[in-house]
């Protein structure tokens, strides 16, 4: 990303210099569909963000312009609310999320601009959502905390672009450390960083570019088996309150004679969470093959069990599942689409790129996008060289 263009872009269409911030994307090393049953989750922030390049002006009038779209927006800060441009969206959310808690935002210049690859499942709404509140932040002085700025992202997107969504997007594009992944713990929202290092491996995403359309309706009947299972189990045990605090025990007990299909989704939600946790000993001792290991199970769960994957995930899966140099395969994200996410021996990253490329297309008729990702910082300010204002 050539950051001195979205500046140089800034002065030509505001006469001014801007102050630059940054918010990543995210990818989730393991732990799928454990966030709303209060388990744990394994973020990391990486190198493809989205960038905010901001100045604040001397009326309440808001000036948004997305570079990708080459789309203009304009409004007042006192007449914020949803708007037909959903990009525009998600950045009047945060500061009518901000207005919310009562703190004053003035009228501000703002252009867009990244290079996350959209639709690839690597959260490019959270990052924008989570530059603009890091920068209005900063600008304004605002005084907020990482996690009020993670929590005003997450209600922005819930209340403006109308999406549901869970907490941990957010939280990596603010909270992610370089070379560290975030177990997050989507009870408590208490985290700490582990460690992630990978010589001679890199982590690539294979997107299989299909979103098939019964992923909502999907997602909706496995939140409601996983909730049922734990409603039995409750039956028994009061103290219960989700599958974060149910073993697979009670479920042989309680749920496993009721209905078989609950049982099958409940317990692979609960031993997700505990590959998740052995995942994270994996990384301290630097046990990648293990860490592989269970990346593969995670697929095979999903796919098997959980019954979110899709043919062409499993394809890609399937492909590189026995290469002696990829340690680890599975899918990644809600499921029936999106990407597949790969560790993968530096040297052999092309070659198996190529032969997975050639394969895919024979298989579907249509290709994939190839991504290599590295782990990198959280939300930051850059900072910039200043142009003469015209």
């Amino acid at each position: 990303m050539d950051i001195n263009k979205i500046q140089q872009q800034f002065n030509e269409l505001f006469h001014s210099n801007a102050t630059l911030y940054k918010s990543p994307g995210r990818i989730n090393i393991i732990g799928e569909h454990t966030d709303y049953n209060e388990g744990f989750v394994l973020p990391a922030a990486i190198d493809k963000a989205v960038y905010a390049a901001i100045s604040k002006r001397e009326d309440n009038e808001v000036h948004l312009f997305a570079s990708k779209y080459k789309e203009s927006f304009q409004t007042t800060i006192t007449d914020i609310k949803p708007v037909e441009k959903q990009w525009a969206n998600y950045i009047l959310g945060v500061v009518s999320e901000i207005q919310k808690l009562g703190l004053a935002v003035g009228g501000f210049n703002l252009v867009i601009d990244g290079d996350i690859p959209g639709g690839a499942g690597l959260s490019s709404s959270a990052a924008l959502e989570c530059a603009v509140a890091f920068a209005l932040n900063d600008q304004f002085d605002l005084q907020l905390e990482k996690m009020q700025i993670v929590k005003v992202a997450q209600q922005a997107e819930h209340n403006f672009a109308g999406v549901l969504c869970g907490i941990m997007d957010q939280f990596a594009s603010v909270f992610g450390r370089k070379n560290h992944v975030v177990k997050l713990d989507c009870k408590t929202l208490e985290y700490r960083y582990v460690p992630i290092n990978i010589p001679g491996y890199k982590f690539v995403l294979f997107n299989t570019n299909v979103k098939h359309n019964l992923a909502s309706s999907a997602y909706n009947d496995r939140r409601a088996a996983c909730f049922q299972g734990v409603a039995w189990v409750k039956e028994h045990h009061p103290e219960v309150n989700s599958l974060r605090d149910i073993s697979v025990e009670m479920l042989n007990t309680y749920v496993k004679d009721k209905d078989a299909d609950i049982y099958q989704k409940c317990k692979f939600v609960v031993e997700e969470i505990e590959r998740l946790q052995l995942a994270c000993e994996d990384l301290e001792a630097n046990d990648l093959v293990s860490l592989g290991k269970r990346m593969l199970a995670t697929h095979d769960g999903l796919s098997k069990a959980y019954e979110v994957s899709c043919k062409e995930l499993d394809f890609l899966v399937d492909q590189v599942r026995n290469n002696p140099a990829v340690l680890g395969a599975r899918m990644m994200g809600g499921g029936f689409g999106g990407c597949t996410i790969n560790l993968i021996k530096e040297e052999a990253i092309e070659g198996i790129t190529t032969n997975l490329e050639e394969a895919y297309l024979k298989e579907f008729g249509y290709g994939i996008s190839t991504y290599h990702v590295n782990i990198e910082n959280g939300s930051e300010v850059i900072k910039m060289p200043e142009f003469s204002t015209i």
